[in-house]
């Protein structure tokens, strides 16, 4: 799955895992419903660590918070690597049956002392020995990211950092245990799993490079399969800027105001011959172009006859127009989030739903 838009594991694996690890992701706030999993993972007895700069909505259910320096999370998985490998805790079976060039990783972070990381990261060295030993030694963990992880501009290596965590421990390709980016948009993830991409047919499978799946496709639509890459994102605002795309179909998806360059954007799609977008909402995106379409609401008829619709277009082409903290366990439920963790008034704990305060900086507790 590595290079493909999509994680290891299912989320209800994430139900039935030992340890839930949240990167650079406030899935509480971001992804709810994956969420709800989580919770069910923590109810049967997982542990949650979150790495995050800020002490987000979901630290506040975390047995762990390691609020790393911004940018600083290849030095943490780099010192948490190392110490895994010099604490003998590599997965060597696994190691030597499913990955290469180990030693070459291995002598790229021997550098990477606890106390360097320490320096880098803000974190203290004996929190950062206590998150490598607890990932290393689980029977089955799970590392989930998203944007705080790709929106930087050595994204890759980031989320390389994350998926080398995984192959050293063993950690990925059986139930459980995974490497998962959650995704950042509205069922992106769906729309990449039914084929929605540019290169991939459905599941994923290489427009170019794997001709029985075009094959199979072919023969059940009865359709040739056009075996070429189509533009990504970036590419068709290229394709814009130089007059060889002048249509754009938008679907569950604002640009006008979630492009890096959003001026850029707009001049771009204010050029488009034609612009349809469709979405739930009457997004910038939507409001670019001056006429819309919004769709029919049902009027309810009398008994015998069909529904008549209202308000919407008669004809579709009309539509055209040191930051860690621990979770207190003794003598409560999980359920429960207060208690004092760490030393000084900037480590308090609170209850999820009251008011954290600006909590960031505490020592071991």
């Amino acid at each position: 799955m590595f290079g493909a838009g999509g994680g290891t594991s299912s989320y209800e694996e994430i139900e039935n895992t030992d340890l839930i690890v949240l990167w650079g992701s406030n899935a509480r706030e971001t992804h709810p419903i994956f969420f709800h999993h989580v919770l069910k993972g923590i109810r049967n007895g997982a542990r949650l660590v979150v790495v995050d700069p800020r002490r987000t909505t979901s630290a506040q259910w975390a047995d762990l918070w390691l609020g790393i320096d911004v940018g600083s999370d290849i030095a943490l998985s780099n010192a948490m690597a190392r110490e895994i490998i010099v604490s003998d805790l590599v997965n060597e079976a696994f190691v030597k049956r499913a990955t290469m060039r180990y030693r070459a990783y291995r002598d790229s972070v021997m550098e990477w002392t606890l106390e360097r990381g320490e320096q880098a990261t803000g974190i203290p060295a004996e929190v950062i020995r206590e998150f490598a030993h607890t990932y290393a030694k689980a029977d089955r963990a799970e590392i989930c990211w998203t944007l705080g992880i790709t929106e930087h501009h050595n994204a890759t290596d980031n989320v390389l950092a994350l998926i080398n965590l995984g192959l050293l421990c063993g950690h990925v390709g059986r139930y459980g245990s995974g490497l998962n980016p959650l995704r950042g948009q509205n069922n992106v993830q769906g729309g990449g799993d039914m084929g929605a991409i540019p290169n991939k047919l459905p599941g994923f499978q290489d427009i170019e490079n794997d001709p029985e799946a075009c094959a199979r496709y072919e023969q059940v639509c009865g359709v040739p399969v056009i075996r070429k890459y189509g533009r990504n994102l970036t590419q068709m605002f290229d394709g814009m800027e130089h007059g060889v795309l002048t249509a754009l179909y938008v679907i569950g998806e604002n640009p006008a105001s979630s492009e890096a360059d959003v001026g850029r954007a707009r001049k771009l799609m204010g050029n488009l011959d034609t612009l349809i977008v469709q979405d739930l909402f009457m997004t910038k995106t939507a409001r670019w172009r001056t006429s819309s379409c919004r769709p029919p609401t049902r009027r309810s008829s009398p008994r015998g006859r069909s529904p008549t619709a209202s308000g919407g277009c008669s004809a579709f082409a009309r539509c055209s127009n040191l930051r860690a903290t621990r979770r207190t366990t003794s003598g409560s439920s999980r359920s429960s989030r207060s208690g004092s963790v760490g030393t000084g008034a900037r480590s308090r704990r609170t209850r999820p739903g009251t008011s954290s305060g600006r909590s960031r900086r505490c020592t071991p507790g």
